[in-house]
C-alpha cells in the first residue's frame, strides 16, 4: 500500500491547548500496528535526515534518490520526529508527527 501525502506544521497561532509547539503537524502519517513497515524517503531540495526517534528511525533524504527504512510499530499512539540536520532556513519546522492504530 503506498501513502503518499503533505503534511505542515501547525502554527502556534492555530495550536490547540496541551499541542506541542513545533511538533505538531496539520496532517499526520497513518500507520497500522504490527505490520512491517516499509518507508521510502527522497527529498526534493537538499540533504535532510528524516527522524522518528522513538521507532528507531533516522535516514538521509537525498534528492535523486530513494532512501529506505525497515520498522514495525508495535503499540498504537503518536510519535514525533523532525529533520535532525541542519539543512536550511527552514530546518526547525520540519515537524514529523505518525500515528500508530
Amino acid at each position: 500500500m503506498e501513502h503518499n501525502f503533505d503534511s505542515s506544521m501547525v502554527t502556534e497561532d492555530n495550536l490547540v491547548f496541551g499541542g506541542k509547539r513545533l511538533l505538531e503537524v496539520d496532517n499526520t502519517l497513518p500507520v497500522p500496528v504490527n505490520v512491517p513497515l516499509c518507508f521510502l524517503i527522497t527529498s526534493s531540495d537538499v540533504l535532510h535526515a528524516w527522524a522518528v526517534p522513538e521507532l528507531g528511525i533516522k535516514i538521509d533524504a537525498i534528492p535523486g534518490r530513494l532512501s529506505h527504512s525497515l520498522t514495525l510499530v508495535r503499540r498504537p499512539g503518536l510519535f514525533y520526529g523532525q529533520c535532525s540536520e541542519l539543512c536550511g532556513i527552514a530546518h526547525g519546522f520540519m515537524p514529523i508527527v505518525i500515528k500508530a492504530f
